[in-house]
């Protein structure tokens, strides 16, 4: 297996692609969308549970626009699936700027949604599976920067500007850096790292030796075992990022002072991230299922007794080390056990699972905000669901194992 330095230099473009496209959808992930809560909130004369109902209606229909629109991953190159991706993201950056009304507000967080968290992210990771089988984990790990990348630097970033420019110019800026984006991929997609951009060809073979269909996938018990494992993370993390504002104002911190711990969250997704891709390219990532949700639990648990900032900084790298490896597994698990030729259409379905959880946890946490629950509370609750989910975690990946 090559060392990561020669990895690296002998795949520079392709990783840089993937990287770029990663980063790019930052713009329609919470994390991003959450630092202009305040704003939005009071621009449109919302509460915490309006506005995370909102959210979530406008990201449901992302998620089951998800089902079919990603499945074009398996018949179109990933250069223009990307740019197309892209200039929607572009459209849905300036439409943010100009609205001023709550239909419009749905409208325009659907097309974040779906072009950001959804459909970049997605061709992102479908590529990576495709284009590297021996060192798939590796090439996921370093395309996942991009994500991390975002979230180390967008959010504090903006929240600084807010004091300075108004909220919706902020989101001209994004537009603009978007534009930046496209002509640097079109140069490093010229040409696709291997045949295996189309599902056609033979690619990875999954359990069985055989390559499933996604029918066959929504039959097979392993799905159902890894549902509560891929819908966690993305519902109660993105409902964490979702209710920053909230939380500084329960925990009676600035809401500069929890963002700069941002940067601890992403620092440690960013090492783990790199670690679990070396741990799945030697063990594999059914080995890994049962353990990698647990430093998740524990934080969520750390989360609720802190007091002080320097312990909400221990429970953000515990949950920064479960994010990490959590990109890898969920891009690396999938191609393994039901192989490569239909991984954009089965993918489009894990990701509209994930996509639905982003949904679900702003709206359920800002229903029990609104009911007095307020989320440090709730995040006992969550540190049980992911005990529940490495169980079931554990149980998937040795089903994969024995029927691989």
């Amino acid at each position: 297996m090559p060392g990561i330095a020669h990895f690296l230099r002998a795949n520079a473009p392709w990783l840089a692609a993937g990287f770029l496209l990663t980063f790019g959808s930052s713009f329609g992930q919470t994390f991003f969308i959450a630092v202009f809560a305040g704003e939005i909130r009071a621009a449109f004369g919302l509460t915490h549970g309006s506005w995370g109902a909102i959210y979530a209606l406008a990201t449901t229909a992302s998620a089951a626009v998800m089902v079919y629109a990603g499945s074009l991953t398996d018949r179109f190159r990933v250069r223009y699936i990307g740019l197309a991706v892209i200039l929607g993201l572009i459209c849905a950056a300036m439409l943010m700027s100009v609205i001023t009304e709550v239909w419009m507000l749905l409208g325009v967080l659907f097309l974040l949604r779906l072009f950001g968290q959804g459909l970049m992210g997605h061709s992102a990771m479908v590529a990576m599976a495709r284009w590297f089988v021996a060192t798939r984990g590796r090439a996921v790990s370093v395309a996942g920067l991009g994500v991390a990348t975002g979230e180390a630097l967008l959010p504090i970033t903006f929240v600084a500007l807010l004091g300075v420019f108004d909220w919706r110019m902020l989101w001209v800026v994004a537009a603009m850096a978007l534009c930046v984006l496209m002509p640097i991929l079109w140069a490093l997609l010229r040409r696709e790292r291997t045949p295996q951009s189309f599902a056609a060809d033979e690619g990875s073979a999954g359990m069985g030796g055989r390559m499933w269909q996604r029918g066959e996938v929504l039959r097979h018990p392993l799905f159902w075992l890894m549902i509560p494992a891929l819908l966690g993370p993305a519902a109660w993390n993105t409902a964490f990022f979702f209710h920053q504002v909230h939380l500084a104002e329960v925990k009676g911190w600035a809401h500069v002072e929890l963002v700069a711990l941002f940067p601890l969250f992403t620092a440690t997704s960013v090492g783990f991230m790199l670690v679990a891709g070396v741990l799945v390219d030697r063990f594999g990532s059914t080995r890994l299922a049962p353990v990698y949700l647990l430093p998740l639990a524990a934080g969520y648990l750390v989360f609720a007794l802190a007091g002080e900032t320097r312990t909400a900084a221990m429970a953000m790298i515990l949950m920064g080390a479960t994010q990490g490896a959590h990109v890898t597994m969920t891009s690396t698990f999938w191609a393994k056990a039901y192989g490569t030729r239909n991984l954009g259409s089965i993918r489009a379905m894990l990701a509209a699972v994930m996509v639905l959880g982003t949904a679900l946890g702003p709206w359920i946490t800002g229903a029990l905000i609104d009911l007095g629950l307020d989320f440090p509370q709730q995040s006992y609750g969550i540190a049980l669901w992911f005990l529940m989910a490495s169980v079931l975690a554990g149980l998937g990946g040795r089903l994969a194992r024995r029927s691989a």
